[in-house]
């Protein structure tokens, strides 16, 4: 079993940006030493409505491998926002309008395409975006994306996949849906959702980023009643020092594997924290750097919620 690869790492005097770093596709890198949190414990089956007890679905022998090999073949960056009309949560809208705007600064052409849920989803994207949703329109999402395929099809391809909250529960193996049922997920990240007997997870956090990825601390919102337990199949996004994540109470926040990702964080996630939008780019351009570009309101959004979110209540 591997851990995610290594993606790529700020520039340091690596192949400029439009440059790729070689002809071959990225190899996983085997992890030397097994993370304690990846194998939560389940001593006592949790109680949910009308008395059904959730068991840990069985890890799979073997584990789809997406690459990052550059897709592009046009001069344009096809960004794909995943059912606007659905999964849209807390401005998550503003991630697909954040990713675009970085892209154009560095002079990228951008085809964004908003895919409602009665639309198919084209595979032929080099980014996925998905947001926040309320029980019902996540169940229905999850519904329509196993019925559709397009999603896991252009995972297979080595499209990268963002996704914020309920997006991120159903890209695990299932999650607790409106009706106290287990709801299938797609299977794209080693994680499965519970439904939290305490309270909601609400409120700033700030945690810091996994060192592979090369990112600063993140900051954004979070508000979940779900707790997402994280298998042997992917690594934490990232640790929180304020917040609660994925609720697990073992500090993980989101999770990740080669080129799939998910979090609990809404701001929306990108205008906090450009970096996380620089990094999709870069991995769909299959660069180790990009040029500079001007960050000054972001810098601004950043401090200001990182202060506040330091501040004692």
């Amino acid at each position: 079993m591997s851990f995610p690869p290594q993606p790529p790492q700020p520039y340091n005097g690596q192949p400029p940006y439009g440059q790729p770093n070689s002809g071959q596709p990225h190899q996983s890198q085997p992890h030397q030493s097994q993370p304690q949190h990846s194998q939560p414990q389940h001593s006592q089956p949790q109680q949910y409505e009308h008395s059904q007890q959730y068991a840990a679905p069985q890890p799979h022998q073997q584990q789809q491998s997406y690459g990052r090999a550059s897709r592009m073949n046009d001069s344009n960056l096809r960004l794909v926002w995943v059912y606007p009309d659905l999964l849209s949560t807390y401005g998550d809208r503003g991630n697909a309008l954040v990713v675009e705007r970085r892209a154009r600064q560095r002079g990228l052409g951008v085809q964004r395409i908003d895919v409602r849920s009665d639309q198919a989803v084209p595979t032929s994207g080099d980014i996925y975006l998905i947001g926040g949703g309320e029980d019902r329109p996540q169940r229905l999402a999850a519904e329509r994306l196993r019925a559709d395929t397009g999603l896991v099809r252009a995972a297979e391809n080595g499209a990268i996949i963002f996704s914020v909250c309920a997006g991120y529960q159903i890209l695990g193996h299932e999650f607790i849906n409106d009706l106290g049922e287990r709801e299938p997920g797609l299977g794209l990240l080693d994680v499965w959702s519970t439904r939290g007997e305490g309270g909601r997870c609400v409120g700033d956090v700030l945690a810091e980023v996994d060192p592979r990825l090369g990112l600063p601390q993140l900051t954004g919102f979070e508000n979940h009643q779900g707790v997402t337990h994280l298998g042997q199949g992917v690594a934490p996004l990232a640790t929180v020092q304020t917040g609660r994540g994925n609720g697990t109470g073992d500090g993980t926040e989101g999770a990740w594997r080669d080129t799939v990702f998910g979090t609990y964080l809404h701001g929306p996630v990108m205008a906090r924290n450009p970096a996380v939008a620089d990094m999709l780019i870069k991995l769909a351009l299959d660069v180790n750097a990009l040029p500079p570009a001007d960050t000054t309101w972001y810098d601004a959004l950043r401090t200001e919620r990182i202060n506040a979110t330091r501040q004692p209540a």
